[in-house]
């Protein structure tokens, strides 16, 4: 079978490497699948580049923890799914869980195997490519917001920074839960989108640096309920004075370095706190399905690449032009 694979020790997108492996058989309690669609998140990149948490990947791995496909067989046991069913990959698999893409091998193949309880059906109104967006971006927003300390209630404020995956996740779940969104953009071509999908305020963060003044206006001094910062230390600053009340910002991203006063002291007098969101549990997946088959909710392509062309996906994400997911065809 075709797959990629992220050269051990690898630090640039030149370890990324078609190959052949041999096709798996499922065993006791798994799940073949003939894999059709892979999705890209933020860490595919620093994977790649060897800089995710644990540095470089230590053997050749499979990259992409998102993706959907049709099970092609089931092992003993198995008596949830059959040959055709239609199913969606959590992020983490197994007991105790570990990551699909690092360290586990990921979704950048044309077969997998995954055991049964790391699988949900697919909705009927939702193509493979929709569901490959899932696992990481959408699960991740719902952790964020609908768990927690403080879960996200209808007339509250959503502020989400960016228009890439996690963002968009974070506009679509705010709008179904009946929320007030803003959201950040450095395009007024991507403001204009998220505005047609219900974005009630945008804010261009270049012609506007001064953002969290902006967000403080539109609320009447309130601030955010919940700031979905995909930014990082480098956006945390501003995040500390956008959020009112009570208030949650849920650090999320890492793609910036720091920028101002990182101490959390404009937290202290609202009562105010920061949450580490890494992914969310399969609690949380089958949480965020129910709501997508409530709502008919369907995930925000920005592009597809095919198989062979999974490096210049790569570039593409890179190049952060993208507004919601990029896809891979299987």
């Amino acid at each position: 079978m075709k797959v990629f694979t992220v050269a051990q020790g690898t630090t640039s997108l030149e370890g990324l490497k078609a190959s052949e492996r041999e096709r798996p058989s499922p065993g006791a309690g798994q799940v073949l699948v003939r894999m059709r669609a892979a999705s890209l998140n933020f860490r595919d990149l620093a994977i790649v580049a060897g800089k995710y948490f644990r540095g470089p990947v230590e053997r050749d791995t499979i990259p992409l923890s998102d993706g959907a496909g049709e099970v092609a067989a089931v092992g003993t046991g198995v008596t949830e799914f059959a040959k055709g069913d239609r199913v969606v990959a959590a992020f983490t698999q197994g007991h105790p869980p570990l990551a699909l893409g690092f360290p586990l091998d990921g979704t950048l193949t044309e077969y997998a195997v995954f055991p049964a309880d790391g699988l949900l059906r697919i909705p009927a109104h939702m193509s493979f490519e929709e569901a490959a967006t899932l696992p990481c971006a959408g699960v991740t927003v719902w952790n964020a917001l609908m768990h927690g300390p403080k879960s996200l209630r209808p007339g509250e404020t959503v502020l989400t920074l960016g228009t890439g995956g996690v963002s968009i996740f974070a506009l679509q779940i705010g709008k179904i839960t009946g929320a007030r969104v803003i959201i950040t953009s450095s395009s007024d071509a991507k403001l204009e989108r998220a505005r047609a999908m219900g974005a009630d305020h945008c804010i261009n963060y270049k012609t506007t640096p001064n953002w969290e003044e902006k967000v403080l206006e539109l609320t009447d001094g309130q601030g955010a309920d919940h700031v979905i910062d995909t930014g990082g230390v480098g956006t945390l600053p501003k995040s500390y004075l956008a959020v009112g009340p009570g208030g949650t910002v849920s650090v999320i991203g890492v793609m910036t370095r720091p920028d101002g006063d990182l101490s959390p002291y404009p937290l202290m007098a609202k009562f105010a706190m920061v949450r580490g969101i890494f992914v969310g549990a399969r609690e949380h997946f089958d949480g965020l399905m129910k709501a997508i088959v409530v709502n008919k909710l369907h995930p925000v392509v920005d592009r597809t690449f095919p198989f062979d062309a999974a490096p210049e996906a790569y570039k593409y994400m890179k190049s952060a032009q993208h507004f919601g997911k990029i896809v891979i065809t299987i």
